[in-house]
């Protein structure tokens, strides 16, 4: 539905590193703005090929080092998350891209079994009692999830009777860039600003800029909600912190592909930025919602200094994607009624 990214030929400021700020990153200390802050400026990569959630057979195994050949060998179940109880995935997928648009460079090394690094075992945890897990599935899907508006989750829909039946990405709202920032299949890049008193978060992946105030300033009032919520940031010391709350209840507390988890209206976003390389970033992020999740949800994942520009991602949720589901929808009740004839 985008406009797919142009091909980055040239990226430069590739480091090795392998997160968890050994010491060595603690003691780095970065160039400094004219405002006497850690200079975060310029074009980051977030990609990553470490999955969100753990494997189940590892554990609470944090390190792919510490990962018996046996175990890291053994072929995983397919299973789609509900919340703490697993159901077998039942939805078919074709692809939307070949392989030429997808992003499948990672510039850090990540010897990471997950993203999610708390709770231990590295997995999504369970949600409340009466909290709902919306499911669903790609736009090939042809099982129905008994789903009812709003479609909470990025990707796929709970029919094709008007565009509020299909996800948020769909829709050219909220992408799996978040916030909080996870890899998609391109545009993972993000642009910094920053002035004495602001930042500008700006993602690639829907062209969404976050104006983040620094200092001891009020949020908006709690009745506002926004799809990518209200930020204030602080410096502490080399790290910058973010908070963000307001959100929309129109989005999940987290919402994947496919699947979404209670609403954001409760949400604490906490965002830390922390330099820890020349040209690189750790990323860490928390999910503080005890309304939603019965324990916090904390990853880990870092971006890299790439000398490139961003292109605007031109999405628009009345393309030619859009209206082919919708008429493909009316194409077949049409066949249907035909049929009953």
């Amino acid at each position: 539905m985008g406009l797919a990214p142009l091909v980055r030929l040239t990226i430069l400021g590739a480091a090795f590193t392998v997160l968890g700020l050994p010491a060595y990153a603690q003691d780095y200390q970065p160039p400094m703005t004219e405002y006497g802050q850690p200079d975060l400026r310029g074009v980051w990569n977030f990609s990553s090929r470490t999955p969100l959630e753990r494997p189940e057979r590892f554990g609470e195994i944090e390190f792919l080092r510490d990962v018996d050949a046996a175990t890291l060998n053994a072929r995983p179940s397919r299973v789609v998350a509900t919340g703490g109880n697993q159901a077998p995935s039942t939805t078919r997928v074709i692809g939307a891209y070949n392989g030429y648009w997808n992003d499948r460079m990672a510039l850090q090394e990540n010897s990471r079994t997950s993203l999610i690094v708390h709770p231990l075992n590295g997995r999504i945890p369970s949600v409340q009692d009466g909290v709902h897990v919306q499911l669903g599935g790609d736009i090939t899907t042809d099982v129905d999830f008994g789903e009812t508006r709003p479609v909470r989750y990025t990707h796929g829909g709970i029919g094709r009777t008007g565009p509020e039946d299909r996800g948020l990405s769909e829709r050219c709202l909220v992408f799996v860039s978040g916030p909080p920032l996870l890899t998609g299949g391109y545009n993972n890049h993000i642009q910094i600003f920053q002035d004495a008193g602001h930042v500008v978060l700006l993602v690639e992946m829907g062209w969404d800029a976050r104006i983040v105030i620094l200092g001891d300033k009020p949020h908006i009032d709690s009745a506002i909600e926004q799809w990518s919520g209200d930020s204030r940031g602080y410096w502490e010391g080399n790290t910058l912190v973010v908070e963000t709350r307001n959100f929309s209840d129109k989005v999940g507390s987290l919402s994947l592909r496919g699947v979404a988890y209670g609403t954001a209206k409760n949400r604490l976003l906490v965002e830390r930025f922390t330099p820890t390389a020349a040209g690189v970033l750790d990323y860490e992020f928390t999910v503080d919602d005890p309304v939603t999740f019965t324990d916090k949800i904390i990853g880990i994942s870092s971006m890299t200094s790439v000398d490139d520009s961003i292109y605007e991602f031109s999405c628009h949720s009345g393309n030619y994607a859009m209206t082919g589901i919708l008429r493909a929808g009316r194409t077949e009740e049409a066949d249907a009624a035909v049929a009953e004839n």
